[in-house]
């Protein structure tokens, strides 16, 4: 199969492409690589084609025209929670209208079917766990509304153009390539902070818990969606809580040292206890993580000692 892979060359983009790489499938990259995103050269396969552009640019016909991707998975995105915050026209621009875009041309060129990179930051405040996908979604950042709108879309481009989609709302996804931007970026982040000797920072109490999934894993459900899940939004996590100061330890025994601590205050927002039922996944798409918090922070401590 022929997938088109926005926003390829950042963290999950990437290993999403190396899956489909491996699994044989004909790969194509669209990425703009954005001083302030996940994008990187030396995240680009070699066996995938790559365009540099931006999926809010006319510069997209191009591409589905030369390349004619039977199925897009959507990853491009302004992922940063802070720059939405700050400024959410950009967010939306990028979000909304860069999605528009790619939708618009997958139905012009026959695409058959979208995968949507989603966020568990469409929920809001837990108001129950484990966190199913009829959680109400009431999203309290610009990132999370423009994601929420996203799924919507979807909805009217398979009921209006025939557009199949899946969309995966991940939890807190970590692994090597590891974005320190990111919603997770607080294993990227001590990882590399440990690993240089340098002191960590943990707010509140370091007792909050949020549902960390590897990348691995997240790149596999991405995988099965190609051809599963039609119509559905899916949660992709653990079903599992792990603490910041799990993730602290758990990151210097990895590493084989440890550090000072500096504590501060809570952050605004911050929630208690996050965590993700994910038996839909499995029943729609046959997913279920695989990989252990301590295998999946071995890796990535691997990744960054070597970068």
């Amino acid at each position: 199969m022929r997938v088109l892979v926005t926003g390829g060359a950042g963290f999950i983009g990437s290993h999403l492409v190396d899956a489909l790489v491996a699994a044989g499938h004909e790969t194509a990259i669209v990425d703009n690589f954005w001083e302030r995103g996940g994008g990187r050269r030396a995240n680009v396969n070699p066996q995938s084609t790559l365009y540099r552009c931006d999926i809010r640019d006319q510069e997209l016909d191009r591409v589905f025209a030369e390349f004619k991707p039977e199925a897009v998975s959507h990853h491009a995105a302004q992922h940063s929670v802070a720059i939405s915050t700050e400024d959410p026209q950009f967010d939306a621009d990028v979000n909304v209208k860069g999605l528009i875009n790619v939708l618009r041309l997958a139905a012009r060129y026959g695409t058959r079917k979208i995968t949507f990179a989603s966020s568990a930051a469409t929920y809001g405040t837990p108001q129950y766990l484990p966190i199913d996908e009829k959680h109400p979604q009431l999203p309290e950042s610009p990132y999370g509304i423009t994601k929420m709108v996203a799924e919507h879309y979807l909805r009217y481009f398979r009921a209006a153009k025939g557009l199949e989609y899946t969309a995966l709302r991940y939890g807190n996804v970590y692994g090597p390539r590891q974005d320190p931007n990111g919603e997770a970026g607080v294993i990227a982040i001590f990882a590399g902070r440990i690993i240089a000797g340098e002191p960590i920072r943990v707010d509140w109490d370091g007792e909050q818990q949020k549902d960390f999934v590897y990348v691995g894993d997240v790149a596999r459900a991405g995988l099965m969606a190609l051809d599963r899940g039609n119509g559905t939004c899916l949660n992709v996590g653990t079903g599992v809580g792990t603490s910041v100061n799990a993730l602290h330890s758990a990151i210097a025994a990895a590493v084989g040292r440890d550090v000072e601590v500096v504590h501060a205050p809570k952050r605004a927002g911050d929630v208690r206890t996050c965590v993700f039922a994910v038996e839909a996944a499995n029943r729609e798409l046959g997913w279920e993580p695989l990989t252990s918090l301590s295998s999946g922070i071995n890796a990535t401590v691997e990744h960054f000692r070597s970068t």
